[in-house]
């Protein structure tokens, strides 16, 4: 059948709002230490569970009713397994020990506080993981049966990430930092000597990091020769080897042109790993937000990159502890997330988060561009065309601006429902990673330091007017779009640049940076100081660059979405926005989700937020 003509963004689609909010979120992949069953998180709308599936066998639900979810900061490092026995975070701020055999999950720490990233001992007796209780971070050990008392390894540092148990059980490296320090600022990796029952730290020692110079993922190799970690080497990261025996530090991967890591939002990343032999270590590279994977032999730091077509994004690569078999989260702008297993036949599906039922023809398929800031600097974007193969429309189709959250993230080259949602309706789509972003090295990220509110708005209007100049979308009808970090460019780019957009839409966006640092969690608690400067000598930069203080001056239609129990961005900050709109007669929708936070996840909410989202886009944009 031909495709019909019809106007842009009115396109029929297959994607509906039902469909993505079905659409399952996979956070973690894990093996079991016989290397027979693969473990996974999974996310089903406001519910996070453990899934298992051995060798030939159909996947098991393993953590019951319990909602897992790690409780430091931004969340992750929710699972780790010894043994036949999986140990999870729950909501509640509990570990919990299944066992794979027929058993049901049972606490094994009390019910305080909140707990991440737990580290099973190499004899199954001991669990060190990260704990809080909102203002106190510290290492805390307790014992796998749940009898005893925990007790505390390592305390005094702000926040503590990332624990790993050498193949003895008597020492524990871990990465740790202070404020005002982000994780991708500078951290320190710690080496500990551990005796005693339950063990404590007897002494340790700053192996690599500083202030300035960030350091991640410590692992031990399988023989227990060397301590591994990704550290920050000028523009880009290096993949480290120290021999414990004779303390050469040995440089196994140079980072030129590529990031080895992703910025630590939330604990649990793991981006590498060794072989069971000890003899290759498998990672990932990030160029521009596309991900390959990479094979390294030790001895002779040969490196091969291994074939993982069709798929452009890969994270969370799990190696199996008996055999060179890899486990990841895999997509592609076609495909959704799936779980996929590598060996040395080529790749395996093992899980899909989607029924897939929808043509990849429907899909946003994106490439990248670049324009210049105004300092003359280059500023990348991924600009998707509207595509779906039964319409066609004359003239060019209205844009919607993404802005991603963060600010220090990045917008990679995977699936993403919410592009799709929108190309396949007639709409163009572009992604920017202005200036702050990750992915182009260290000196792009920090771009934006003292300039949160500055450049990111500069860049977001630069890729509105680089789709006008290069006849990619018509500039009479652009929409601008975020969330978190990227509403709070929304909102400051309408009040600046008015009626250069048609209409934003706005997620849960930082309104008031005095209330940002006053109300928000410890995580965040000073990134204000370095991405805008530090109180109260910055105090005149505070008030520029929050929109609520100039709000009155958006003239442009927005529609604002809050979670009700937002801790990052509490609803008071969307609220005073829509206070003004009102007033100023505006065009507006307000919609605040009853129990969600910072993100949304519960499946109706989901849909609803795309329903009203594109009712109001044709309302305000299309038909107007």
């Amino acid at each position: 059948m031909p495709p019909r003509k019809t106007p842009f963004g009115l396109w029929p689609s297959p994607i509906t709002p039902a469909l993505i909010g079905q659409k399952a979120r996979f956070d973690d992949v894990q093996w079991t230490d016989d290397g027979e069953t693969l473990l996974w998180v999974e996310g089903r709308s406001d519910r996070s569970m453990v899934s298992a599936m051995r060798s030939g066998d159909a996947r098991r639900d393993i953590s019951g009713d319990l909602v897992v979810r790690g409780g430091v900061g931004y969340g992750g490092g929710e699972m780790t397994t010894a043994g036949q026995r999986v140990f999870f975070a729950e909501k509640g701020g509990q570990l919990y020990c299944v066992d794979l055999d027929h058993d049901r999950p049972r606490p094994v720490t009390p019910m305080f506080g909140a707990v991440a990233s737990p580290a099973v001992s190499p004899d199954g007796r001991w669990v060190a993981y990260v704990w809080t209780d909102g203002d106190t971070d510290l290492l805390a050990l307790g014992d796998t049966s749940g009898s005893e008392w925990p007790v505390q390894l390592a305390r005094g540092a702000d926040f503590y990430m990332q624990p790993a148990w050498h193949p003895s059980g008597n020492r524990l490296a871990w990465i740790e930092w202070n404020h005002p320090n982000m994780p991708w600022d500078g951290t320190l990796l710690k080496l500990a000597n551990l005796n005693g029952t339950p063990p404590r730290v007897a002494e340790s020692t700053v192996i690599a990091g500083d202030s300035d110079t960030p350091v991640a993922e410590p692992r031990f190799s399988p023989d227990g020769k060397y301590l591994s970690y990704i550290i920050a080497s000028g523009e880009w990261e290096d993949l480290v080897l120290l021999n414990l025996e004779t303390g050469q530090r040995r440089v196994l991967v140079h980072g030129e042109g590529f990031h080895l890591t992703q910025p630590a939002w939330v604990q649990g990343t793991h981006n590498y790993g060794w072989s069971a032999d000890s003899k290759r270590i498998f990672s990932l590279r990030n160029v521009g937000g596309y991900a390959s994977l990479w094979m390294v032999e030790v001895d002779s730091g040969a490196n091969q990159q291994l074939d993982t077509r069709p798929y452009t994004w890969l994270h969370q690569l799990s190696v199996n502890p008996r055999r060179d078999e890899l486990a990841f989260i895999a997509s592609a702008p076609s495909i959704p997330d799936r779980v996929v297993r590598w060996d040395a036949s080529g790749l395996h599906t093992a899980v899909y988060s989607d029924a897939e039922s929808v043509s990849p023809e429907f899909f946003a398929q994106p490439r990248q561009i670049t324009w210049d800031a105004p300092d003359g600097s280059p500023v990348y974007g991924l600009y998707s065309a509207p595509s779906n193969p039964n319409c066609f429309s004359e003239g060019l189709p209205p844009a919607i601006i993404h802005i991603h959250g963060g600010p220090t993230s990045q917008i990679t080259v995977r699936y993403s429902a919410f592009a799709s949602y929108f190309t396949s309706r007639g709409y163009a789509w572009l992604d920017v990673n202005y200036r702050g972003s990750t992915g182009y090295g260290r000196a792009y990220r920090e771009a934006l330091r003292q300039k949160w509110g500055l450049v990111d708005v500069e860049d977001a209007v630069g890729g509105a007017q680089a789709l006008e100049a290069q006849g990619l979308a018509d500039g009479k009808r652009l929409i601008i779009e975020g969330g978190s970090a990227g509403g709070y460019t929304v909102l400051n780019t309408l009040i600046r640049y008015p009626g250069r957009f048609k209409a934003g839409v706005c997620q849960y966006g930082v309104s008031n940076l005095f209330l940002l640092d006053m109300d928000t969690h410890k995580f965040e608690k000073h990134y204000n100081a370095s991405m805008i400067g530090q109180l109260p000598e910055a105090a005149g930069r505070y008030r520029e660059w929050s929109p609520v203080f100039h709000a009155g001056q958006i003239r442009d239609a927005l529609a604002v979405f809050q979670g009700s129990v937002d801790k990052v961005v509490p609803p008071a900050q969307s609220e005073a926005i829509v206070s003004l709109l009102r007033a100023n007669g505006v065009p507006y929708i307000y919609q605040l989700y009853e129990g969600e936070g910072h993100g949304f996840r519960k499946s109706e909410n989901v849909a609803d937020f795309f329903r009203q989202t594109e009712r109001f886009l044709q309302i305000q944009v299309l038909f107007n």
